[in-house]
């Protein structure tokens, strides 16, 4: 663990916990309001930490490093940008005064399938995919075949769709079991087995509340590959009636959870019925697109709800995102790009990561048009105009 002694600051100081990506355009929206921020990561030169002011390499697993680098900065917000982070670190930082956004608790539910779905589909009454909770081979076996064939098999904590998939026959349920115990991050001792639904299309419903109101950007649509996406579009077409529904849902999740900061919805929909996935309590991966379709990008509107400030944002024009993953080992990443990839409508960027690996994501591409349609149609054909040397 790296530690430097603090110099003493009159900004309000946003920590990152997670300083991927994503965290990069959380940093860079914090900045523009005269944000302090502090970029925390478990390897040096993570993309956040390019444009921080001030950054930190932990374990981010531990307790004792997360609260120290918490308790010597003493930052106004702790922002978790990703979910391998020491939740009772968390929770003892909000206990000292600390503002956990959305809060501790949220965090503690969204990190962890089991919590999340019980809490959506018991105590909130929404509406979900039947579900069971196993903890052996035999209760798996057994959960498959009660809720039938297909189902989908997950492990109750990991992320980007690790350990995860489809069981279509008897056969394959010992596949899953080893898969979902592998993949899985921190406690493998519990798996979920969910119901297939065989939905239409799946969105993300970007959510953002503050202490007084609470906004939805446009639906994105996206294509996923092994769990992770790599394209989204905005807006997705769906009814008004499907939409609304959307709406309904996303509302009460994140009242339910509380707390302020923008929160990536997902669900499936089936012709005007709409189901209840996940949710995260930060930027989405998929609401990338954003950042050239709305005049207020996700990143944006989370850094503004964090604050409290007005959440008001306008959809400028349809759009697409690719995202670029590494097919190489790389330990100073070139990136050679057709100049066709910068245009009026289209542009590339890096996310600066030191090093690149075979299906790292280093960089998205984002596209405009006149329809979400043709703009995710010119993301597919230029995506592969991009290359790392």
């Amino acid at each position: 663990m790296k530690l430097t002694t603090p110099l003493k600051s009159n900004s309000i100081k946003i920590m990152l916990l997670g300083s991927g990506e994503l965290g990069k355009e959380v940093a860079i929206e914090a900045n523009r309001l005269g944000c302090e921020v502090i970029a925390v990561d478990r390897y040096p030169n993570a993309p956040a930490m390019l444009v921080a002011q001030k950054s930190y390499v932990i374990n981010m697993k531990n307790k004792d490093q997360v609260l120290d680098v918490i308790r010597r900065e003493k930052p106004n917000f702790v922002l978790p940008e990703i979910e391998a982070i020491n939740i009772e670190a968390l929770f003892e930082a909000e206990s000292e005064g600390i503002h956990v956004i959305p809060n501790a608790e949220a965090v503690n539910k969204t990190m962890n399938r089991k919590n999340i779905r019980v809490f959506a589909a018991e105590t909130l009454g929404l509406k979900t995919s039947k579900y069971k909770f196993v903890s052996t081979y035999e209760d798996l076996k057994e959960a498959c075949d009660e809720l039938g064939y297909p189902v989908v098999v997950k492990p109750i904590m990991s992320s980007s769709g690790h350990g995860q998939s489809i069981v279509k026959s008897p056969e394959e349920v010992i596949t899953a079991w080893e898969f979902a115990k592998a993949d899985a991050r921190g406690s493998a001792d519990e798996l979920i087995v969910e119901e297939f639904i065989d939905f239409d299309y799946e969105i993300t419903l970007l959510t953002a509340k503050n202490d007084k109101e609470i906004v939805f950007c446009p639906p994105i649509g996206h294509i996923q590959s092994g769990g992770d996406y790599i394209f989204s579009w905005q807006e997705m077409e769906m009814s008004e009636t499907a939409l609304k529904k959307a709406q309904e849902i996303a509302r009460k999740i994140v009242e339910g959870l509380g707390g302020r900061g923008i929160f990536g919805v997902e669900l499936f929909v089936k012709g005007d019925e709409v189901f209840f996935s996940e949710v995260s309590p930060r930027p989405h991966d998929t609401g990338l697109v954003t950042l050239i379709t709305q005049s207020q990008s996700e990143f944006a509107l989370h850094i503004r709800a964090v604050l409290n400030l007005p959440l008001g944002f306008e959809f400028l024009t349809p759009g697409a995102s690719a995202a670029f993953k590494a097919d190489k080992d790389s330990y100073i990443p070139t990136f050679e790009i057709d100049p066709e990839v910068f245009s009026d409508k289209s542009r590339f960027i890096v996310f600066g990561k030191p090093e690149a690996h075979p299906g790292r994501r280093m960089g998205v591409l984002l596209v405009s048009d006149k329809n979400a349609k043709e703009a995710l149609k010119k993301a597919q054909e230029l995506i592969g105009k991009i290359k790392i040397l």
